[in-house]
């Protein structure tokens, strides 16, 4: 499991602070890929924090629904797709909190299982700026 990527922010606006939390909290809204997809598109020029966190949500969720796809087969042939299903689902439910808190607390989470098909996380340690 991939360890977080530790971002020192300068100051975090409430409202980039609240997107962020808004992103990893899509599982629990019933849109998972749409709203950290909005997200994303709307602040991917921004120079802050969301358009990080809304790119490892989304890659998040874009994952584990191919690894969800990924498993019907071994449910209709083995069987043993449902119960690998059921895990993803509980993985998600669990890494969705804590990238929620720790987006709470203004850290970025790296999700693991992900792929990463949208955006770039900074490298480790860098210092991600919230004012232009």
């Amino acid at each position: 499991m991939s360890a977080p990527i530790n971002v020192t922010p300068s100051h975090i606006d409430s409202s980039h602070r609240l997107l962020a939390i808004l992103s990893h909290a899509a599982t629990f809204l019933g849109a998972p890929i749409l709203i950290p997809l909005i997200v994303y598109l709307v602040s991917k020029n921004d120079r802050s924090i969301v358009p990080t966190h809304a790119a490892e949500a989304l890659n998040f969720h874009i994952s584990f629904t191919l690894w969800a796809l990924c498993c019907v087969p071994l449910m209709l042939v083995f069987g043993i797709g449902a119960l690998l299903i059921g895990m993803l689902a509980v993985a998600t439910f669990v890494l969705s909190i804590i990238a929620i808190v720790k987006a709470a607390n203004d850290e970025v989470y790296r999700y693991p299982l992900t792929l990463r098909l949208v955006g770039e996380l900074p490298p480790r340690g860098d210092v991600v700026n919230d004012r232009p």
